[in-house]
């Protein structure tokens, strides 16, 4: 199977409707000795092939699969693990759904080779190419999902292992993830020429008051940090190479990436309604538990949702200016919000339109993902809780089995027709509804 051709014709555009596409939600996380494992959490390994056939069920055209470097990494070649992962992957090649494998999902490596370890990359090379060895035929790998907000969560806030609050951690970490992806691809490309990069970050943009604009500038030069180092842009002259190199970073270590792109071949996006944040110095209109600081002003950092405003916001501005910057075809790799099954079937739908739109604009969007299949943990407390609380996703397991809901049919239909409707779509979503304010104070802020 091909990805949807984007045919020209006398200058005329004809687009394809985007995919379908599915994952399940996967994170490996690591808080100090207490590891969390989001498959384990949901019970996927308990349940297996009976998950597999579900998934074929949906009707989707290409699945993120989890086959994660901290679990399988050490395993001897004949253990029975293996097995089950080559029998789940049978059964969705054999169903005609591509795989897009994923290696280390929000992860910080095993034991033996630890983000705050210098041999990560090398040995996450390592087992990319036993990967591709043993699924030669597997043709589309994303090897470090979101390496940006990772590197965030583990060298900047402290939230994950190694628990580092510094901009030099942070990048230092961010590069061993970027360098791993390269020394991957590479690795898995030397068993698979035709193999294909599909690089997930998050769709994030900040915005904020007149006061904090030159924060808010610096977080819109750094999103991009992911894609452009594996673009090989990150050159002298950039801004961010002048911020890599004043937090520490070596000319040399930045000279791989110029030396060594490998830049993808889908983007994929992951966009959720705390991707837009807002800044306000104004810390007496919020409660306190939100005030942060930079060391120059104390502010608070919000979601933008939450913000009345009249800047143009929302994922369809986000994905065109991804796309005019890279000009990269585009995935929309996961979709989802923590809410009802009429919720989850208007923020889906909200994407969905969006990036119909797009298409027919001429933004090359070949796919949108439904993420968390069956359901995630303890993302309300950024996964320093485990298991933590439970948010349904395609299939509802907070009874142990997957049940339908009204979401799950919603998918099957939209994916028979691109166009059906549901009757949630007759009401807006509460990220519409005029009540969403974090307070009324916010009418009067200075956007300007």
């Amino acid at each position: 199977m091909n990805w949807p051709a984007l045919t020209r014709y006398e200058g005329a555009r004809i687009c394809c409707n985007p995919e379908i596409w599915g994952g399940i939600e996967c994170s490996y996380t690591r808080v100090r000795d207490t590891y969390g494992d989001q498959l384990d959490f949901c019970g996927h390994y308990v349940r297996g092939i009976e998950d597999i056939e579900l998934i074929i069920q949906l009707g989707i055209k290409s699945l993120r699969y989890p086959l994660l470097w901290e679990r399988y990494g050490s395993l001897a070649d004949d253990d029975p693990s293996w097995k089950t992962v080559e029998r789940e992957l049978s059964m969705l090649r054999s169903s005609g759904i591509k795989i897009i494998l994923g290696l280390v999902h929000h992860g910080s490596g095993p034991d033996y080779a630890t983000l705050d370890e210098s041999n990560f990359p090398i040995e996450l090379e390592k087992f990319a190419n036993c990967v591709a060895r043993k699924f030669p035929w597997v043709e589309y790998y994303s090897p470090v999902n979101e390496p940006l907000t990772t590197a965030r969560f583990c060298g900047l806030y402290g939230f994950w292992y190694p628990h580092k609050k510094s901009a030099e951690s942070f990048a230092e970490i961010l590069l061993k993830e970027i360098k791993g992806v390269v020394l991957s691809m590479k690795a898995i490309r030397a068993v698979n020429p035709s193999a294909k990069l599909i690089q997930t970050e998050d769709l994030a943009k900040t915005y904020s008051t007149k006061t904090m604009q030159y924060q808010a500038d610096f977080e819109n030069e750094r999103r991009w940090l992911t894609f452009d180092l594996l673009c090989g842009s990150v050159k002298p002259g950039h801004v961010m190479w002048n911020y890599l190199r004043w937090v520490g970073i070596s000319e040399s270590s930045l000279q791989f990436f110029i030396e060594n792109p490998c830049a993808p071949d889908i983007l994929g996006l992951d966009y959720y309604i705390t991707s837009e944040r807002f800044l306000d110095e104004d810390t007496s209109k919020y409660p306190i538990a939100l005030h942060g600081t930079n060391g120059s002003h104390t502010y608070v950092d919000i979601e933008m949702v939450r913000v009345r405003h009249e800047e143009p916001r929302g994922p369809a501005v986000l994905i065109q200016e991804c796309w005019d910057r890279y000009k990269i075809p585009i995935a929309i790799t996961e979709v989802h919000i923590h809410g009802t099954p009429d919720d989850q079937i208007r923020w889906f739908n909200f994407m969905w339109e969006s990036c119909l739109k797009l298409n027919e604009s001429g933004v090359d969007i070949r796919a949108v993902t439904a993420w968390a299949i069956f359901g995630s943990h303890g993302w309300s407390k950024i996964l320093t809780e485990p298991p933590g609380e439970y948010e349904r996703g395609v299939f509802d397991v907070s009874n142990g089995q997957p049940m339908s809901t009204r979401y799950t049919q919603y998918l099957k239909s939209l994916i028979l027709n691109p166009n059906i409707t549901n009757a949630a779509l007759a009401e807006k979503g509460w990220w519409e509804a005029g009540d969403r304010y974090l307070c009324e104070d916010n009418a009067v802020i200075n956007l300007l």
